[in-house]
């Protein structure tokens, strides 16, 4: 067992929960390479467009990664817990019991019920209030729809995001809480008053009393009680999985910028202690919440472009087209052709996210011909993980009036040197990958860390912060830079055909 030399606990357990599974894993205050567990979990698509999980399935997935750390390196000094964000579940706090299963970020079921919020003028009021658009990817809708389908509207029926689920959980049921990065993905959030909006939920028909308690994102929720785990373990961080990213990467100065290649790609810009006015094409957002020295809470915020399908396009060569046998094999066979041959995968499986907020888009493939090949598919899918940030990225320096000096990357798809050189040629920027990549799980146990001493200040862990890998774009005016900007452009020819395509 590994402990410090006074012999507390020397790590923060990070609870990543994630849209394909859960991993619980080690973080040590002095740097050691960390411990970890990872259990995948069942995605349902009961119909087209609806995606859920099953909230008992994950936390079993929690309480088993938690267990075989602790078996291997002890119990934690703190524990931090980062989650897929929007993703929604429904339970009573009094027996336990779920209402169904959980309505996952991607699934669209609610695009129809956002169309009728617009058409009746209630846009401008969304934005201005929530920083965010009215789109089926946010809380609110879901949650709306879970009261029209069959979940009661009892007193003791609540609704969270993944961790309010698995911090109730944790603490044996005593603790229903959220931090802010969480609450402000709901469309439920007043961002400048840093409270539930009452007049949101009352838009939305969404009980206020069903909603967790908001504390800030570095602090203290509650300590571990439940059955099976070791007891009296501080539960003191949680960030959304986004927003855990950009605190794992360091971007604690406005302007940094960061962008995580999983299942789908967020890129985040952090822009300070000042709430920005709504931004088109972008969502506003809370990127943490920490408690200063002086016991004040001080909030950052954070501009975001959310692309939904990037690693699950992948997942998709892979389970539903059987062109490779491992995700891992897409780079290689990417690089096997030199370009994609004219081919473009738009990859909308589940719409269009920023800047298009297109919730009618649906994937295209374009510009095959008799000479293409599963080889030219996979590098069009690796193409389009770097168009679709560069678009995101575009409409945040335009939005900002920043302009983002380099991206620091995280994520399964960064392990990808081709992608690298085509997003530094697409943005023109260099990009950076850090040494851990695992930074969702790292700005978790930060986050806890910070509260519990394990680190002194955010300074003291962007000291941490180690580059590995710096791609820099090729030369203006070079062949590569030229053929970058005619992909791009082609590219957004790609998009216009694949947008609106969905019946309304």
């Amino acid at each position: 067992m590994s402990h410090r030399r006074d012999g507390s606990p020397d790590y923060v357990l990070a609870i990543d929960a994630g849209t394909t599974g859960v991993r619980s894993r080690a973080v040590f205050i002095d740097g050691r390479p960390s411990v970890s567990s990872y259990r995948e979990f069942t995605q349902h698509f009961p119909e087209p467009g609806w995606v859920e999980h099953d909230a008992h399935e994950i936390w079993a997935a929690v309480r088993d990664t938690f267990s075989d750390v602790v078996d291997s390196v002890g119990v934690p000094m703190a524990i931090g817990i980062t989650n897929q964000r929007e993703t929604v579940v429904a339970w009573n706090k009094s027996t336990g019991e779920v209402h169904g299963r959980a309505i996952v970020w991607q699934d669209r079921r609610t695009a129809s019920t956002c169309d009728r919020l617009a058409a009746d003028g209630h846009l401008e009021a969304v934005r201005a209030t929530t920083g965010l658009v009215l789109d089926p990817y946010f809380s609110g809708t879901k949650i709306a729809w879970m009261l029209e389908h069959g979940v009661p509207r009892h007193p003791d029926v609540v609704f969270g995001t993944i961790d309010s689920w698995v911090l109730w959980n944790l603490t044996g049921g005593e603790v229903l809480a959220t931090d802010p990065s969480n609450a402000s993905r709901t469309m439920l959030y007043d961002l400048r008053a840093g409270t539930w909006s009452e007049s949101m939920c009352d838009l939305l028909g969404v009980p206020r009393r069903g909603l967790p308690d908001v504390l800030p994102s570095s602090g203290r929720f509650g300590v571990t009680k439940a059955d099976g785990l070791p007891t009296g373990v501080p539960i003191s961080g949680i960030a959304g999985d986004q927003q855990a990213a950009l605190f794992g990467q360091a971007c604690f100065e406005p302007g940094m910028a960061k962008n995580t290649y999983g299942t789908g790609s967020f890129v985040l810009m952090n822009v300070g202690e000042e709430c920005p006015e709504p931004t088109p094409g972008l969502i506003t957002t809370v990127a943490w919440s920490v408690r200063d020295a002086a016991g004040q809470v001080r909030t950052w915020y954070a501009l975001e472009g959310s692309i939904f399908v990037t690693g699950a396009a992948v997942q998709w060569l892979r389970d539903g087209l059987g062109l490779i046998a491992a995700s891992s094999d897409i780079g290689p066979l990417a690089e096997s052709v030199p370009d994609s041959g004219g081919v473009f995968l738009v990859p909308a499986f589940t719409g269009l996210g920023s800047p298009w907020w297109d919730p009618y888009a649906r994937g295209s493939i374009i510009g095959i011909t008799r000479g293409s090949t599963r080889a030219h598919i996979a590098r069009a899918v690796v193409e389009a993980m770097a168009l679709q940030t560069r678009d995101a990225i575009s409409a945040m320096e335009r939005a900002s009036g920043r302009v983002i000096s380099d991206l620091r990357v995280d994520g399964g798809a960064s392990v990808m040197d081709l992608l690298l050189r085509i997003q530094a040629d697409q943005l023109g920027i260099p990009v950076r990958r850090p040494v851990d990549q695992e930074t969702t799980a790292l700005g978790a146990a930060y986050l806890a860390g910070l509260a519990e001493g394990g680190w002194e200040s955010m300074s003291d862990i962007g000291r941490r912060w180690v580059t590995d890998v710096v791609v820099e774009p090729s030369p203006i005016g070079s062949p590569q830079r030229e053929a970058a900007e005619s992909l791009h452009s082609q590219w957004l020819r790609a998009v216009e055909r694949s947008r609106n395509w969905a019946a309304h």
